[in-house]
């Protein structure tokens, strides 16, 4: 059985930066909170509250006031205030990309823009980012959100408006999203698009997609709320009739492997090297 592993496989920078630097922090303090997971991988969290981390789901559980990370995804505008009241640190660890967006989004809210923001209403970057937007603005996860985000694009008067979207999002979907704004708006709206998808995820995305028309069998590994591992699987599904998405090899049938020839790995943006490296391993046993 031949076995192809993605070379785009595994941690993001953004990921890597927000463990790496997460870890130096407990090495130097006796008291380390995270606001959240830190990254959508449960193995990356296991081991971090193994070694000390503490994860809260809200500012008020810090009743110590020690230092709190900002996860890989961001947050909303409103932590950093509330962290300020309270006289708690922030170790700001939201992914480059992320916080470019909350850049963009607060300048051209700024400018009289109104936002349409491209994104799973319920994950935490996007959750994020919209608070950045201001009032005028429109989260649109599935294509039937585009009409209501129009109407209230007309009813707010607003005469330019800029669409961005969540770094891990489909390509595929914000392309057909955008031409489906373009066809509800007229001349009178100034629009501009700013594809704030990240290069990686694109990459990532590319190279599943040629990968999984090359195989009789793929294997997603990541986290079960990833939104760039559930990505990866919808991208494999589509040219590959047998998929799986798993966090780690037990959850791999071996049985289902019986007959298949070739077998593609590809990981999200949160799942480690080592959670690759056992899959690969384990086939290569078989």
């Amino acid at each position: 059985m031949e076995i192809m592993v993605g070379k785009t496989a595994g941690f993001c920078y953004g990921v890597k930066n927000a463990v790496d630097n997460a870890t130096k922090e407990l090495e130097s303090n006796e008291k380390v909170c995270c606001l959240g997971e830190i990254v959508h991988n449960s193995k990356v969290v296991k081991e971090l509250e193994d070694n000390g981390m503490i994860f809260i789901k809200d500012l008020s559980e810090n009743t110590d006031k020690c230092k709190t990370i900002i996860r890989a995804h961001g947050v909303p505008k409103a932590i950093y205030e509330e962290a300020k009241e309270k006289g708690i640190e922030l170790v700001d660890l939201t992914c480059p990309k992320v916080l470019k967006i909350h850049k963009i989004v607060s300048e051209y809210a700024d400018k009289d823009y109104f936002i349409f923001l491209v994104g799973n209403k319920v994950h935490p970057e996007t959750l994020g980012t919209a608070s950045f937007c201001g009032v005028n603005s429109h989260t649109i996860e599935q294509e039937e959100d585009i009409d209501d985000a129009v109407k209230n694009l007309i009813s707010s008067g607003k005469k330019n408006l800029l669409v961005v979207v969540q770094t891990t999002f489909s390509m595929e979907k914000f392309d057909k999203y955008i031409e489906n704004i373009k066809s509800k708006i007229d001349d009178t709206i100034n629009l501009e698009v700013i594809n704030t998808i990240c290069n990686a995820t694109r990459i990532r995305q590319e190279e599943t997609a040629e990968m999984s028309k090359l195989v009789d069998y793929m294997i997603i590994i990541g986290g079960k709320n990833s939104s760039n591992t559930k990505k990866l699987y919808e991208i494999s599904y589509e040219n590959c009739s047998k998929v799986i998405c798993i966090e780690d090899k037990s959850e791999i049938d071996l049985s289902e492997l019986n007959g298949v020839d070739k077998v593609g790995i590809m990981a999200g943006a949160s799942t480690p090297q080592k959670s690759v490296d056992e899959v690969v391993e384990l086939l290569k046993n078989t």
